[in-house]
C-alpha cells in the first residue's frame, strides 16, 4: 500500500508498506440515487437531473452510517465501508480496460454519470463520478517522516477527526488521481462530490 519512490505524483506521505487484508468483497457499483432513496426515503443528491441510475452523492460519513445500518437490518447483514487498503487493493486490480470509462473533469460532464456495465467481473467507475467515503481515518502511514523545513497539509498536516476519500470526482483532473491517492474530509460534512461504494466481509456473504 502506498506509493513507489519514482511514481509521478507520488507525495511524501505516500509511504509504501506493508498492509494484510482479509478476503472481502467489494460492490461492482457506487451507491446510486435510487438505492439511496429506498433505503433512506430521500435523495440528498446535487445532480438528480443525471437520473436515479447516477451515484448518490452529497452525502456525509455520518449519513452513510446511517444508510448501512438501515440497509443492513432490511437485507442480509454485513455491508460496511471498504477500508482505505481494501480500497485500494481493489483499485490497483482493475484492467487497463476499464480506467477510459472514468468521468474525470477532463471528460467534460462536469456531473456524475450513470453506471455502465462493461461486462467484467470487477468495481465500475471506482475513478471519477464521486469521491467514495471509507471507513479509514486519515492517519500518517508507518514510517512518514516530514521534508524538512516544508509546511503544509500533505507534509505532515494529519488532522484529526477526517476520513480519507479515495477514487477522485467528475471535478478531479485525470491526473491527479492515482490508486494511492488520499483525500480527506471532516465526518459531517456534505459535498455534491463525495459518494460512497459498499463493502463486506467475504465470511459474512
Amino acid at each position: 500500500m502506498g506509493t513507489p519512490p519514482d511514481e509521478d505524483g507520488r507525495e511524501t506521505q505516500e509511504v509504501l508498506h506493508t498492509v494484510a487484508v482479509t478476503p472481502f468483497y467489494m460492490s461492482r457499483y457506487e451507491v446510486t440515487q435510487a438505492e439511496w432513496q429506498r433505503v433512506m426515503g430521500h435523495n440528498p443528491s446535487q445532480f438528480q437531473d443525471c437520473g436515479p441510475r447516477c451515484p448518490v452523492e452529497n452525502v456525509n460519513w455520518f449519513e452513510v452510517q446511517q444508510f448501512i445500518r438501515r440497509l443492513n437490518a432490511d437485507s442480509q447483514p454485513g455491508f460496511r465501508l471498504p477500508t482505505e487498503a481494501e480500497w485500494e487493493f481493489a483499485a490497483r486490480r482493475l484492467s487497463k480496460a476499464a480506467r477510459p470509462h472514468h468521468n474525470f473533469a477532463d471528460r467534460g460532464a462536469f456531473h456524475p454519470l450513470p453506471q455502465a456495465d462493461l461486462g467484467k467481473d470487477e468495481p465500475v467507475q471506482m475513478y471519477g463520478d464521486v469521491w467514495e467515503w471509507t471507513q479509514s481515518n486519515y492517519n500518517p502511514y508507518p514510517g512518514f517522516q516530514p521534508l524538512a523545513g516544508a509546511v503544509g497539509e500533505y507534509n505532515g498536516k494529519f488532522m484529526c477527526n477526517q476520513f480519507v476519500l479515495r477514487g477522485g470526482s467528475c471535478a478531479t483532473p485525470a491526473g491527479h488521481v492515482r490508486a494511492s491517492y488520499r483525500n480527506f474530509f471532516p465526518p459531517d460534512a456534505q459535498w455534491q462530490f463525495s459518494g460512497v461504494r459498499l463493502a463486506r466481509d467475504a465470511a459474512t456473504s
